[in-house]
């Protein structure tokens, strides 16, 4: 890319990948924003692709049901870290030359939700690449400075990018009430079924089993320290899926994640899970399933839902900073900017085995 850098070494382009309806991502040169006094300009360093990303790009909203439609230019990506270069007026807590992990999701700071911590309920929350807010694959962005999180020297800005999937790891062991010694099944084995484990793993889980309809990120699953895996087909129901999932634990999970957002997979996990227990939420079903209430209402299974996360980056940082959990390990492909098409397409068909695919900006 030439033309980017001014005679006085100052930067004046600003390359941004740019979804501008469904199908038609571009990359534009845009204006570098100027913090307001409450934030910082970052030189992005490293941009994860997430599903919702992909989601965007491939149907032009986020799920089947229509949420979040594009309706004007959106600038992708939100799993983001990146070198503070310049602060606003009221900033006192970066400098210039800081490395951050930014949080995508900034509440209003005002309504009930936000006052009691649940920020990520507020109606009004601002979430990076979630219309109508940009996000931040880009060589400069701007962010509020008390939501950028100082990465320690040791971790670098590719781990520092992987906070974002890992605080929803985080939020969903809170949500699950995972407890040390706890069993765990997951349903899907994508990047945000594979991190689950590993925080599930992290925080004491006992046992974990996970099942998806790919043998080969099943392997990897084991490799990362899955305890148990099922590989699915269509031949499966949720009864038959269940009972294989209890057989092989050796006795029903305390705790069922589902990551896929599959009607058999959630009515495994009602089925599977111990009375009393918890099922969590986290992929994206279609807007109607057909689940086995009267099963979790009769054994009291408590089935609650995962919307991104609240007041979990500082202890996702700390779970990346303490080099117990190979994080790293999911980041399989890395692109530059200017190969940011056929990154999203890798990241879309999960060519080479695509697990977590990186843009460095």
């Amino acid at each position: 890319m030439t033309g980017t850098t001014a005679t006085n070494g100052q930067p004046t382009e600003n390359l941004s990948a740019v979804l501008f309806k469904k199908g038609d991502l571009r990359l534009v040169n845009m204006p570098i924003p100027e913090p307001k006094d409450d934030e910082v300009l970052c030189r992005m360093g490293s941009v994860g692709i997430c599903g919702s990303d992909v989601a965007f790009w491939v149907k032009g909203c986020l799920g089947g049901d229509g949420l979040y439609p594009v309706t004007d230019p959106l600038v992708l990506g939100h799993e983001a870290a990146g070198t503070v270069v310049k602060v606003g007026a009221n900033v006192n807590n970066l400098k210039p030359g800081d490395r951050v992990a930014i949080e995508p999701g900034v509440g209003c700071r005002h309504c009930e939700y936000c006052k009691i911590g649940r920020y990520n309920l507020c109606a009004d929350e601002m979430f990076c690449a979630t219309p109508p807010n940009s996000g931040n694959i880009s060589r400069y962005y701007t962010h509020p400075a008390d939501f950028c999180y100082k990465l320690p020297d040791h971790v670098g800005l590719e781990e520092g990018a992987l906070c974002e999937p890992i605080a929803v790891g985080v939020h969903t062991c809170r949500r699950a009430e995972l407890q040390v010694g706890h069993t765990v099944f997951i349903t899907g084995a994508g990047p945000i079924g594979l991190i689950n484990m590993l925080v599930a793993k992290y925080k004491g889980a006992s046992k974990v089993i996970m099942t998806d309809v790919r043998a080969d990120r099943l392997e990897f699953a084991k490799e990362l320290g899955a305890d148990h895996t099922i590989v699915v087909d269509k031949t499966y129901d949720g009864l038959r899926l269940s009972k294989e999932v209890v057989q092989a634990l050796g006795g029903q999970p305390d705790v069922s994640i589902d990551c896929s957002g599959a009607e058999v997979s959630l009515q495994a996990a009602i089925r599977a899970t111990k009375s009393g227990g918890k099922v969590v939420l986290v992929g994206y079903t279609p807007p109607e399933i057909t689940v086995p209430l009267v099963d979790a209402a009769t054994r009291e299974v408590d089935i609650r839902g995962v919307f991104r996360y609240a007041n979990s980056y500082p202890e996702a940082l700390a779970i990346v900073a303490s080099g117990k959990v190979p994080v790293k390990k999911l980041i399989t492909h890395n692109f530059t900017i200017e190969e940011t098409l056929q990154a999203f397409e890798t990241a879309r068909t999960g060519a080479g085995g695509a697990i977590k695919v990186m843009i460095h900006c």
